[in-house]
């Protein structure tokens, strides 16, 4: 049997099987925020890189731990087991047994998307197929990439814009969305994303607004650190709202009173409730203060707290 066939196939038998997981956009009459939250792997990032913990903890430990039931997975922590269907679906039955959504795979180091090299530029949409086919088989429903490249502004722009449609084009068949974050270099330009985004024209291409990643000068756009060319945070989260299928609440350290120093996250929920955005807004934790576990827990008071309050 063609893998694509069995990993369809084995996607609808596994549907039925999927009723105790909360539906997108379904909210408790407890819950009044306007979105639900969920939890990026990153977050837990140096607890796996030291091994710690595995990749098949990670749905367990957003559960049990933080009572958090949507997961974003970082291809980098099961880079070799894509291709792996008893893996995935160990996995896929485990997020099952939680009640746990899979609601997408973060991909990175598979080759860049915007490279203006058109050879180079087709392997790294090959390279990313086989997530796209992961991603269905454990029934999440996107993908982030990354819209990378070296060049002018223009030439990487239209690179970028073949790569995600190409990309996009073969997820179409499997109903996975292609979204990109604001990662570093241009595509911590707002208005340079959104015009990438747009001229795609692909339906399920969109964005992950990521709250800090907004240095243009850096080369995966962190703000934690020195940035000599820093793109309005508000303004890019704004500008990226409309294609939005999920949100990344980046935090790095907190207040006494429990508030993120680096991000207004009063004004930034606002700008996100405001595009008519009702989803997933997921933790990603990514300071040094703090441990992880700790500023996991910080991040998800302060959603709770502004979620409930806007």
């Amino acid at each position: 049997m063609k893998r694509r066939k069995f990993i369809k196939d084995l996607s609808l038998s596994t549907s039925l099987t999927l009723s105790p997981l909360i539906p997108l956009g379904c909210k408790s009459k407890e819950n009044s925020m306007f979105f639900e939250i969920g939890l990026a792997e990153w977050s837990l990032n140096k607890a796996l890189k030291k091994g710690d913990i595995t990749n098949m903890d990670f749905p367990s430990i957003a559960k049990n731990d933080y009572g958090i039931n949507i997961i974003e997975y970082v291809n980098q922590f099961f880079m070799d087991k894509a291709t792996n269907n008893k893996y995935l679906n160990e996995l896929l039955s485990r997020t099952q047994d939680l009640g746990v959504t899979n609601h997408l795979i973060m991909i990175d180091d598979e080759g860049d998307l915007g490279n203006t090299d058109k050879l180079k530029r087709n392997i790294a949409v090959d390279n990313h197929k086989k997530w796209v086919e992961a991603a269905k088989f454990l029934g999440c429903d996107s993908i982030r990439v990354n819209a990378q490249g070296e060049g002018s502004r223009e030439s990487v722009s239209n690179a970028a814009i073949e790569g995600l449609g190409s990309l996009a084009d073969f997820a179409l068949d499997y109903d996975i969305n292609v979204i990109v974050e604001n990662h570093g270099g241009y595509s911590s330009d707002g208005k340079w994303l959104m015009n990438v985004i747009q001229s795609t024209s692909r339906s399920n291409v969109g964005t992950l607004p990521d709250f800090g990643n907004f240095c243009i000068s850096g080369s995966w756009g962190s703000t934690q650190e020195e940035c000599s060319n820093k793109y309005d945070k508000y303004l890019g989260v704004k500008e990226m709202m409309p294609y939005a299928k999920s949100v990344s609440a980046k935090s790095y350290d907190f207040d006494n009173e429990g508030n993120c120093m680096e991000t207004d996250f009063y004004k930034m929920l606002e700008i996100v409730k405001n595009s008519g955005y009702n989803k997933y807004i997921s933790i990603e934790y990514e300071g040094t203060r703090l441990s992880e576990r700790e500023g996991i827990r910080k991040t998800k008071e302060l959603l709770e707290k502004v979620g409930k309050s806007i």
